[in-house]
């Protein structure tokens, strides 16, 4: 057996994905990536590498593999320690982006308060719209978020870049509510 090395958010990615107790990630893995052992390895498919995901460019980001991904999350023990609603927020919003990039950046580029900006590319962008906007990065992302504000307007965050992304609105509901 090999040993390789990932960062956090993989790791915390691959996690989340568990179905029982005690199983490996090379279970895990084999599954998500439907290999099996001594299948032979497949060379010839094109593969798409980010620093949170690896994925073959066949598996497309379908909107059923988005909205399991999101419901696999709500359901990790990750996502069930959290014991603040700015910490879920965080990590609903890093799995937002990981999902697809494109549609979360055009999703926040519309998204911002009567005299502040909510997301930006750097932390002083933030700070240049109020002091007291407590910006965190967001995990596996170029994005930074200001926290400070209540959780009815984290929750409208979200709720605003999932309808965006066109996520059905039980979902989103679902989402929002454990936010």
């Amino acid at each position: 057996m090999k040993t390789i090395e990932v960062d956090e958010e993989l790791y915390r990615y691959i996690a989340s994905h568990t179905q029982h107790i005690g199983e490996s990630a090379s279970d895990i893995l084999r599954r998500m990536l439907k290999f099996s052992a001594g299948q032979e390895v497949q060379s010839s498919a094109p593969v798409v590498s980010t620093d949170t995901q690896l994925k073959p460019v066949s598996a497309a980001n379908t909107q059923r593999d988005r909205v399991r991904a999101l419901r696999e999350l709500m359901l990790s023990d990750d996502y069930a320690e959290q014991t603040k609603a700015v910490n879920r927020f965080m990590l609903v919003l890093s799995t937002l982006y990981c999902l697809n990039p494109k549609e979360f950046a055009v999703a926040t580029e519309s998204l911002h308060g009567r005299t502040r900006t909510y997301f930006a590319g750097d932390q002083q962008t933030l700070l240049q719209n109020g002091i007291h906007t407590k910006p965190k990065h967001v995990p596996g992302t170029p994005y930074w978020v200001i926290t400070n504000t209540n959780t009815g307007r984290k929750r409208s965050m979200i709720e605003h870049i999932m309808q965006s992304m066109q996520f059905p609105v039980e979902l989103t509901d679902k989402v929002c509510g454990t936010i």
